[in-house]
């Protein structure tokens, strides 16, 4: 089975590491920059100098306390060290556990701050986005890119603030103690930092191409999932199971390969760390069979020198750490700069209560440059009008009513509410007053009466009642077991595609739009089922601009004026007598669909 997905996300960013983007990650944490201050504050006193004290606090002790020189009153001088080396080591304590906890605690916030800052921006992106990329895609940024960055935010950003502090602390005491040794140790550190660096770019594109695989894989997840019964319908479950497999392998791989470049930063930092200690082996014993340094200075030297290679350590696991991140950063970057293709300007006045007049201009639009679907489209409705838009697929009907309801905007010409462009009108203002039926009801996870008050979540119970009695819903309603706070799955799959539109059209006419709009909104309902909403149609039309998208055309006889397209192109306009009465192309529709439902 060949198949593959090429999405417009699924590219590396080839870019080099780009600190002020992850400065701008960083600026998620300012509002909690108090917390966080009180946090290193608290380890650098409490965590910090405690640990940093007790080294030379055992180099006293061996020195003097331990010395035999100093005779019987050693013993008390060795106490009074204990006592307060114990008393360090609580306060050590305490604050390791402060800070676990507030660290914490910060980083989930941010956490929340960012998945809701992303969420909320992909909310208001236009058709076009959503248009070239998959929903998995889209879920993987919202799930998996931003859970990526939660080690970084609970542990990174306040664990490294202390570590870079305790490491100057440290640099300081072992040139304190003894400058030259001390200089001697440090020429190891930029041996390290340039291994690293010629790693880092490796690293950082690995973590990348991981990212992208598990985009593709949560992707297909997605897509398997929805199409299921396509599947299962064509016998390809064993195909799809070996296609699945061959991304997971994929997947494996590319984790292994980044997982085993990010393993050898530990490798570099210990070979470090053996050449420091034989340095300070070698030249300490040397200084003390000269009398430069004591045996005591010398362990605590050796005690600092491991407290030295700790913060190292953990400075080289998060700028490892940062390489995974910024993998991630970027890609949630990508979708925060993506900027809406339907922008609502500044200036955008709010739409006053409309009385239903719409024109279209001299209209033109595309989905793609090359590929015109719309062509010098004029169209004059009046208020309380009911149009109907027919064509075969593909001519453009659909698109109409897109550019009306502004998920789109016109290439060339305008488009007109009472006189008014859409491009002027503030775009929740402009959608509030319209409403729409799908083809496809989407039905969201929760109870019938929710879903029908969706577009008008102030709504009482009477209200909806009275929407769903009107559409012929209220019925099927009752019967259920629990009526209309009966729970319904995602996509309403636990009822028929005609109680789905049903529902559709109660949460319609429960908003209550100056202008209606039915996209094909019946295809999905029974003959049947067809005729007990003709009624109720007349009902949610009346005294409303409409707008009737359809291909069975017995719903659109008494429409006040018929619009034919072709291939982007009105070819015909006008009610249906006169169309028929002209026998061009939509007498040759009715004809072709007469002949289809005859045969």
């Amino acid at each position: 089975m060949s198949r593959q997905f090429k999405y417009q996300d699924d590219e590396l960013i080839e870019k080099a590491f780009n600190w002020k983007q992850m400065g701008r990650l960083f600026t998620f944490v300012k509002p909690y920059r108090s917390d966080v201050n009180k946090v290193v504050f608290v380890m650098t006193v409490f965590g910090m100098l405690t640990k940093l004290a007790i080294p030379f606090l055992i180099s006293q002790a061996i020195d003097k306390a331990l010395s035999p020189e100093d005779g019987t009153g050693s013993r008390g001088l060795l106490a009074g060290i204990m006592g307060v080396m114990l008393a360090m080591f609580l306060l050590r304590w305490w604050a390791q556990r402060y800070t676990i906890l507030k660290t914490n605690e910060i980083g989930q916030k941010v956490i929340y701050d960012l998945r809701t800052r992303l969420f909320n921006h992909i909310q208001r992106l236009s058709f076009r986005f959503f248009d070239k990329r998959p929903a998995g895609s889209v879920l993987v940024r919202v799930t998996n890119d931003v859970n990526s960055l939660q080690d970084l935010f609970t542990n990174g950003v306040v664990n490294s603030a202390i570590d870079i502090a305790q490491l100057a602390g440290i640099i300081l005491i072992l040139l304190a103690l003894n400058f030259k040794l001390g200089l001697a140790i440090m020429i190891t550190v930029p041996l390290m930092f340039l291994v690293s660096t010629a790693l880092r770019k490796k690293i950082r594109f690995a973590w990348q191409t991981v990212r992208i695989k598990q985009s593709r894989i949560n992707s297909h997840l997605n897509e398997s999932i929805q199409g299921i019964r396509v599947t299962q319908a064509f016998a390809q479950e064993n195909e799809n199971i070996a296609f699945f497999d061959g991304m997971n392998r994929s997947n494996i791989r590319s984790w292994n390969f980044a997982s085993a470049l990010n393993q050898l930063f530990g490798p570099v930092i210990e070979v470090t760390s053996a050449v420091g200690t034989l340095i300070l082996l070698l030249y300490g014993t040397h200084l003390i069979r000269t009398g430069d340094m004591t045996v005591g200075l010398l362990v605590a030297f050796i005690t600092y020198i491991g407290y030295f290679w700790e913060p190292i350590t953990r400075l080289g696991q998060m700028y490892s750490q940062l390489l995974i991140s910024m993998s991630s950063a970027e890609r949630i970057f990508e979708y925060l700069d993506e900027k809406p293709a339907v922008a609502e300007k500044e200036e955008a006045i709010e739409l006053p209560e409309v009385k239903g007049e719409v024109v279209f201009d001299q209209v033109e639009f595309g989905y793609e440059a090359d590929r015109p679907a719309l062509r010098s489209i004029n169209l004059n409705i009046k208020p309380g009008m009911t149009v109907a838009l027919v064509g075969h697929t593909g001519s453009g009907k659909s698109t109409i009513v897109n550019l009306l309801c502004r998920f789109y905007d016109t290439v060339k010409g305008s488009v007109r509410i009472d006189g008014i462009d859409v491009r002027d009108i503030q775009l929740d203002s402009l959608r509030k007053q319209i409403g729409i039926v799908m083809q496809d009801t989407f039905i969201f996870s929760g109870t019938i009466r929710d879903n029908i008050r969706y577009g008008r979540p102030d709504a009482t119970d009477a209200e909806v009642e009275a929407a769903a009695r009107s559409v012929r819903a209220h019925e099927f309603i009752s019967n259920l077991p629990g009526g209309y706070d009966t729970e319904v799955e995602e996509r309403g799959s636990a009822l028929s595609m005609g109680q789905r539109q049903l529902l559709s059209f109660a949460r319609a006419l429960l908003a209550d739009p100056r202008i209606l709009i039915l996209d094909e909104a019946t295809a999905s309902i029974d003959t049947e089922t067809e005729l007990r909403i003709q009624e109720a149609m007349r009902t949610l039309l009346a005294d409303r601009t409409s707008f009737i998208v359809a291909h069975r055309l017995s719903t659109i006889r008494h429409a006040d004026l018929i619009v034919v397209l072709d291939h982007g192109v009105i070819v015909e306009q006008g009610n249906h007598e006169q169309l028929m009465k002209h026998g061009g192309h939509y007498r040759n529709l009715i004809d072709a669909q007469y002949r289809f439902l005859s045969a």
